[in-house]
């Protein structure tokens, strides 16, 4: 389920404050990805409709 637009704009990156993107809707694994580029590029998990925006559970993208 995606993430409400409004919520989705007032949502940052915790580790580097860049806007994170949803990609919760065509994915099996639902996540917003940090859109600060090649010095962040988190990806934090959607576990129930509901970000887990903590660094220590986020991945690096590949």
């Amino acid at each position: 389920m995606p993430l409400e637009a409004g919520l989705l704009e007032i949502l940052a990156c915790p580790a580097c404050h860049a806007p994170l993107e949803d990609k919760s809707a065509d994915d099996t694994a639902p996540e917003l990805i940090c859109t600060g580029g090649r010095e962040c590029g988190l990806a934090y998990p959607v576990r129930d409709g509901i970000p887990v925006l903590l660094v220590d559970e986020a991945r690096r993208p590949a």
